[in-house]
């Protein structure tokens, strides 16, 4: 079996991560020393899926407190808010990210009174437990939907939910793998996940990595393979939860939900409590990004589209509760997924 992929890992005074943007042509970490530095990871996708970020943007708060420049108590506070403030502009649906600078900042209000270097050591040590619960929350995922798993089952999923998503294991793939750790024979259809490839480069990387079966589709295909008796289950993560259970996911997400529900196909959404957000009612009070448009006309440096077309490029889309079969989160499955049942998770 292979070895882990460790997505994020601290290193002396600073943060390093996998350049997913480079992969699968080369595997390198880019090193991040200022939340400055974090954000602009977050924002370009050299780091991404939802658990990821908050992982990420908790040690951007614990690298900005471990600079050697400030010149007073008064600087270094004035940075930690400025670093709070960057990180949390860098991208605005996956709500982990929200979430984990909020427990950086209870924990940095909480030690405010204390010199530099205490708050600094408070910090990473609230930015270390942020990255190892989240290990250990996407085991569970793993084990509550692998009871999911038939024997041989072949699973549909969509971007990458898998360990660069999150601090390991994955959350989608987190089922995948530990279904297969119970003996199950399982194999993967990935879709490719136009227009940056999440599925194609990611996905079937790690995939390939675990010599796990996957097999490459282009997101078009997925209705095809329904419609032939060749997808058993479709499994995928999430960027954000409503309150009533509305799901934004890597845009796409809501086309297998629907094509799902005409084939009669279970459709489960994997993804720890810190992606449900019970402060927005419902998915549409759910942010979407809009991404640059060059992802759309062209693909590292190559464009493929006419000068002068315009573009239109949601990253997430909304996928009614409605559609989705489960919600496998790290204190079991909700089904069917709705309000009551989201607000019975938190009373668990």
């Amino acid at each position: 079996m292979a070895r882990p992929v460790e997505t994020l890992r601290w290193v002396g005074d600073r943060l390093e991560l996998i350049d997913q943007r480079l992969l699968p042509q080369r595997f390198e970490y880019v090193s991040c020393e200022s939340a400055a530095e974090v954000a602009a990871a977050i924002r370009d996708m050299a780091v991404r899926g939802a658990p990821a970020i908050g992982c990420a943007a908790a040690y951007g708060v614990a690298v900005e407190s471990r600079r050697p420049t400030f010149g007073s108590v008064r600087e270094f506070h004035a940075a930690l808010q400025a670093g709070f403030a960057e990180l949390a502009a860098s991208r605005p649906t996956a709500v982990n990210l929200f979430w984990a600078l909020d427990r950086m900042r209870r924990a940095y209000e909480a030690a405010r009174a204390q010199p530099p270097e205490r708050i600094s050591a408070r910090l990473v040590e609230e930015a270390v437990a942020i990255h190892r619960e989240d290990l250990e929350v996407n085991h569970a995922i793993g084990r509550h939907g692998a009871a999911l798993v038939a024997d041989g089952a072949r699973i549909m999923t969509h971007c990458n939910a898998g360990a660069l998503a999150t601090a390991g294991h994955g959350t989608a793939l987190g089922v995948v793998r530990s279904a297969r750790d119970l003996g199950k024979r399982v194999t993967v259809i990935a879709n490719e996940t136009r227009p940056f490839l999440q599925g194609a480069r990611l996905t079937a990387w790690e995939m390939v990595q675990e010599n796990i079966p996957v097999t490459l589709v282009t997101d078009s295909m997925a209705g095809h393979l329904m419609q032939r008796g060749q997808v058993d289950l479709i499994v995928v993560g999430a960027d954000r939860v409503a309150a009533n259970g509305d799901v934004a996911n890597k845009i796409g997400t809501y086309t297998l939900a629907v094509l799902a529900a005409r084939h009669g196909l279970p459709f489960y959404v994997a993804a720890p409590l810190s992606t449900i957000d019970p402060n927005v009612p419902d998915g549409a009070a759910i942010p979407i990004e809009e991404r640059p448009a060059a992802e759309v006309t062209g693909f590292r440096g190559e464009r493929w589209a006419p000068e002068g077309v315009t573009v239109v490029n949601p990253a997430f889309d909304v996928t009614p509760a409605a559609l989705v079969t489960g919600l496998i989160t790290e204190r079991g499955v909700l089904a069917p997924l709705d309000a009551e049942g989201v607000r019975r998770l938190f009373t668990r």
